[in-house]
């Protein structure tokens, strides 16, 4: 098990998510990442916060297609977005369409979490198809959940409706007293966001952990995404550093043996990507050089393209992609070349590249365009890059060939399973108090846990039945 003390004490990790009214998840649905106290497997797999709790590092999420594993993913991403900016449009009919009813209730997401060795729980509920916030909270927890403390509690629409739960001192109270009254009619955004707006506390000052929860859930989640625009990546930048990368992809067997930096011209890279992705990261230089960066470095990749930039204050910018070399062969490839297997490993070196830590990484199908070998290849290289580090992997899959316990505990794996009446339900195989030598690939295929298709008979001949 993973210790730490002193500086290396600050534990930032996810220990849980609550969700309801949420697509698929009409009913309150909860994944723990708090380990189970009776299970002894993979020890290497948790991270103790001393006094507190043990917080696994990896939830792999089964279940049939249309079950509602992805709406998982999709809570990160709608969570994220509000954090950042506002209720999105494109989100507004994510509520359970199970019931007529659920279009004007409240959908609630809520993240549970640990930032300098506390637990906090920070949610907020909206009315999606109507683009309303409803409340907002902030709540520090106690050791074992049991108790919570309030920081921070928004009713929109009520009078005196944002509270601090903290006491304050007479100019931090002014402050506060001051941005919540400039916020009250604002019914789209998030207060924890206002309050990270271009606002600036003085370390010593208590509204100073609305900045340190800010941060932590906005930079260290990551959804991944094979079309993410602006990457800060900094091994694709020289040579150097890519020998690590020749080194890693060649363990994959996907016939490259060797990747090469080659330069293009500004003209070319802007014939390669669509306008709106230039934008942004025309947007993100400005904004460094801004604030006094004399050379940005970015790396950026799309489904069909790879390509670094380095921009100077006082140059033209330099751009690089990538070429490909297979064996002997005469000409090099482009990234848009290789399969759609080779472009996924990609995504993936990327988590093992990174020295980010205090970093959750969010996956759909993780597997997706691999092999079972290399898709289980992918998790012990992470595991065994990540076994010092307090870096957590939420993944959904339907790869059965990784549902084993020399992999996973039996606390790490889920399975998300649709009802009747189209609800989706989430719970942990732990919860089947499986032995230690069961097979649990073919248990779950058997149906023994449940979330697999089920199908019904036809006959070409007459109606299906």
């Amino acid at each position: 098990m993973l210790t730490y003390s002193g500086k290396q004490g600050v534990i930032k990790m996810i220990s849980g998510l609550r969700l309801e009214n949420f697509k698929s998840f009409e009913k309150t649905a909860r994944l723990t990442m708090v380990s189970s106290s009776k299970i002894r497997t993979n020890p290497e797999h948790c991270v103790d916060i001393p006094r507190t709790a043990r917080i696994l590092k990896n939830a792999v999420i089964y279940g049939a297609n249309a079950a509602g594993k992805s709406n998982l993913i999709d809570f990160f991403r709608l969570f994220r977005m509000v954090l950042s900016d506002s209720l999105p449009i494109w989100a507004m009919d994510w509520f359970s369409k199970s019931k007529e009813e659920n279009r004007t209730r409240p959908t609630v997401l809520e993240i549970q979490f640990s930032v300098l060795d506390k637990f906090y729980a920070y949610g907020f509920s909206a009315v999606l198809n109507e683009r309303r916030i409803v409340e907002e909270w902030l709540y520090s927890l106690s050791t074992n959940g049991a108790k919570a403390k309030l920081l921070l509690h928004r009713h929109v629409g009520k009078e005196d409706g944002i509270v601090c739960g903290r006491k304050l001192n007479p100019e931090d109270s002014q402050r506060f007293l001051t941005y919540a009254r400039d916020f009250s009619a604002n019914s789209t955004g998030l207060f924890l966001t206002e309050l990270n707006r271009s606002k600036n506390f003085r370390s010593d000052s208590v509204l100073s952990v609305f900045q340190t929860v800010y941060s932590w859930l906005l930079k260290h989640i990551i959804v991944f995404s094979p079309n993410s625009p602006i990457t800060d990546f900094r091994y694709y930048y020289n040579e150097d550093s890519l020998a690590r990368v020749n080194d890693l992809i060649r363990t994959f067997d996907t016939g490259i043996s060797d990747v090469a930096i080659c330069t293009i011209s500004m003209d070319e890279f802007k014939r390669k990507i669509h306008p709106a992705i230039l934008q942004d990261i025309l947007t993100e230089v400005q904004t460094k050089l801004r604030d006094g960066a004399k050379a940005i470095k970015l790396s950026m990749r799309s489904r069909d393209d790879f390509f670094s930039i380095v921009f100077a204050s006082t140059s033209e910018p330099t751009i690089t992609t990538l070429r490909f070399r297979h064996g002997d062969s005469f000409y090099d490839f482009a990234f848009n070349e290789e399969s759609d297997g080779t472009r996924r490993i990609f995504d993936l070196l990327d988590m093992l590249l990174t020295e980010a830590d205090d970093t959750v990484f969010v996956m759909d199908e993780l597997e997706r365009s691999l092999h079972p070998m290399l898709t289980k290849h992918f998790l012990e290289l992470f595991s065994e890059k990540r076994k010092d580090a307090r870096t957590q992997l939420i993944f959904t899959t339907h790869e059965d060939a990784i549902l084993d316990q020399n992999l996973f505990r039996r606390d790490e794996i889920w399975f998300v399973e649709r009802d009747a009446t189209n609800n989706s339900h989430i719970y942990s195989l732990d919860r089947f108090k499986e032995r230690y030598d069961r097979v649990l690939a073919k248990a779950y295929l058997e149906g023994r846990y449940g979330a697999i298709p089920v199908f019904s008979s036809f006959s070409f001949d007459g109606d299906a039945k």
